[in-house]
């Protein structure tokens, strides 16, 4: 039987009912809200993205929407602090698109990555994580600096193992671990420069999602053909998709590429 809307919106109120909990139903956005009545803060449901979720791969994706929403407002009704958690607080990739600010109009602290990517901040709570606003780094006195600093030292301290294929004379690398900041490895420049020591032709990488992190060398023009299919491919199946534009990486830097067919690509300028 298909999923709809309305008949999600019927499962929802269920899933949410407690009486600490508002739910409303947004017609005219077809959207579904759930929030504390105490502080009005909480998660807004886009219903048509997840209906389409559902009628392709059935009833574990209401389940996985429960307990990413369950888990949200939990954090929500909780305070954080950065000191004391320094050894969990780590760099996030996201697009450029990406909101810079808090339901509540505060600034997150980020900082400019490439012209598609942006550095954002992250408390580790578990299963799930608060990301870092400017009102929350003003209370506790931290600068930006200290925060990227202690971020990126605690990236360098995750594993970078990979699966390796080979296509058409080209090697290609995966980092999947599913810890939340498979993308954000993109920032460990130790290992881009071993792997660019390593490679045999150009090196060039992806971060199509949240979950995962792509590094070629490409060796031939068949090579960045297949990368942009599969930068695209991940990027459309993401759930948190951060840019379908593979990066070459040379001299440091990583710069954006278009990639034509069966040419070589042409830089996003």
């Amino acid at each position: 039987m298909q999923m709809t809307s309305l008949k999600l919106k019927k499962i929802l109120d269920e899933r949410f009912n407690h009486p600490e909990l508002r739910a409303s139903y947004n017609r005219d956005k077809d959207s579904f809200r759930v929030e504390w009545k105490s502080t009005k803060k909480g998660i807004t449901i886009t219903l048509p993205n997840v209906v389409a979720k559902y009628n392709q791969k059935g009833q574990g994706i209401i389940d996985e929407l429960e307990e990413h929403v369950k888990e949200a407002l939990r954090i929500m009704n909780e305070e954080q602090h950065l000191a004391g958690m320094e050894k969990h607080i780590y760099p996030v990739i996201r697009s450029t698109s990406f909101p810079t600010k808090t339901n509540s109009n505060i600034n997150l602290v980020y900082k400019d990555h490439t012209a598609e990517t942006r550095v954002f901040y992250a408390i580790d709570l578990g299963k799930s994580y608060r990301l870092v606003d400017e009102l929350l780094l003003a209370e506790e006195k931290w600068t930006k600096e200290r925060i990227d600093e202690i971020a990126t030292f605690n990236l360098r301290s995750l594993s970078v193992d990979y699966n390796h294929d080979r296509v058409a004379d080209n090697d290609f690398y995966f980092i999947a671990t599913q810890d939340g900041y498979d993308a954000s490895r993109i920032l460990n420049e130790a290992f881009l420069e071993e792997m660019k020591a390593n490679s045999k032709g150009e090196l060039a990488v992806a971060v199509p999602h949240q979950d995962v992190l792509i590094v070629a060398d490409v060796q031939n023009n068949t090579g960045y053909d297949i990368l942009a299919q599969m930068t695209m491919k991940f990027f459309a199946e993401g759930r948190i998709p951060i840019t379908s534009l593979p990066m070459i990486y040379e001299n440091k830097t990583l710069e954006p590429i278009f990639i034509l067919a069966k040419s070589r690509p042409e830089k996003n300028d």
